[in-house]
């Protein structure tokens, strides 16, 4: 039997019947564009010849009829079919806490999720909101906010957020007169989710991207109560209390992802102050939250265990070069992590891609998680 061909033609389904013991195959084929209707015809005792019957397969069973057609599209309406598995976050909107420079995760995520299509909402730490906001304004950061398709990441609005505070009722009076924090109000937690509430109804997304250890160059040892507490306090805690007062603003089906480091499961000498400590809790707190908001408010919960970035904040630490360098050589993938390839991780933890993922620690480090053995070591090099 002869084959049609038509190249650059997409096929989709149609119809089949089966009705006469004599073998009678006939295909009927509509382009578009061209009008053009086919119809092949061949039987068991014809040669083959082209007319304009209806497309119909005939088989001994007068019992059984299927119909089915073909439609074949041009090359020119095949361009508008969208190949790929795209993430489409197109009308959602996404709140990141802990975004106060273009060069972290946070920004990242934010850029990521912008470019899915996400309207983005960011909180910024009281002291650095005023830097951060002029920077924006001034255009300082026009190269870091451009998107694959060429425009800008546009931050529908900043709000001051300092996520150590739950209510006004907790700050306390050092702080409330502090020069750092003048001229700005509504701050707190619950007062930003209030504002949100206020200006947007809803989000979709909620982001934690924060952390602070004041005694973080400290060994554990030599750790204070206070500046344990204050780690626990700024890098995991703050994580339970937005989701406290964001779920109830969050849209069925809407996911929350935060940021933790591999110091939480091995020893990074170094990574001191509690943070370690601080990053345990929260990827436990990851899981109980991810029950707890998953049966409350059908919202997911994961975190992204990221491998070393040189970011500002990072730098805090005093050897984050060198934790960059021990991760280039040692890790499975011997290549610099990006900020974007986070970002990326994040925007699909947040879409429907990830419909079904949640209470897990992903990570996003090349693969360094995965090593025991340091490569490096100069003991293997005897």
């Amino acid at each position: 039997m002869e084959a049609l061909v038509a190249t650059g033609l997409q096929a989709t389904a149609a119809k089949a019947c089966v009705s006469s013991p004599r073998r009678l195959f006939t295909t009927r084929m509509a382009i578009s564009g061209s009008n053009l209707k086919v119809t092949k015809q061949s039987s068991a005792n014809s040669p083959s010849s082209l007319s304009p019957q209806p497309l119909c397969v005939r088989y001994s069973s007068p019992s059984k009829c299927q119909r089915f057609a073909i439609r074949a599209m041009s090359g020119e309406s095949e361009k508008e079919i969208a190949y790929g598995l795209p993430i489409d976050l197109r009308g959602k909107r996404a709140f990141i806490a802990g975004v106060a420079d273009d060069n972290g995760y946070g920004w990242a995520i934010a850029k990521a999720l912008a470019a899915a299509g996400a309207e983005i909402l960011v909180g910024t730490w009281v002291p650095a909101l005023n830097i951060f906001e002029t920077s924006l304004r001034r255009g300082k950061f026009d190269e870091s906010r451009k998107l694959p398709n060429g425009s800008l990441m546009d931050i529908v609005k900043v709000y001051p957020l300092d996520a150590v505070y739950d209510t006004p009722d907790d700050v306390p009076e050092d702080v409330k007169t502090n020069k750092r924090y003048a001229g700005s109000s509504n701050w707190t937690v619950k007062e930003v989710a209030e504002a949100v509430t206020k200006d947007f109804g809803s989000i979709d997304i909620l982001v934690h991207s924060l952390a602070n250890g004041p005694e973080v160059t400290k060994p554990l040892l030599e750790t204070s109560r206070r500046g344990y507490l204050a780690a626990i306090s700024a890098s995991s805690y703050s994580f339970v209390s937005l989701l406290q007062h964001f779920l109830p603003i969050m849209n069925p089906g809407g996911a929350s992802i935060s940021l933790t480091y591999i110091a939480s499961e091995r020893t990074i000498p170094g990574y001191g102050g509690g943070m370690s400590s601080a990053k345990a809790a929260l990827e436990s707190d990851t899981k109980v939250l991810a029950f707890e908001a998953g049966r409350k408010g059908q919202v997911r919960v994961n975190t992204i265990s990221a491998g070393p970035l040189g970011s500002r904040a990072a730098k805090a630490i005093g050897f984050i070069e060198k934790m960059i360098d021990y991760s280039y050589v040692n890790a499975p993938l011997q290549k610099e992590l990006l900020a974007d390839e986070v970002g990326n991780a994040a925007a699909f933890l947040v879409s429907p891609l990830a419909s079904a993922v949640t209470g897990s620690v992903v990570y996003v480090d090349n693969g360094l998680n995965t090593m025991g053995l340091a490569t490096d070591s100069p003991t293997l090099q005897i």
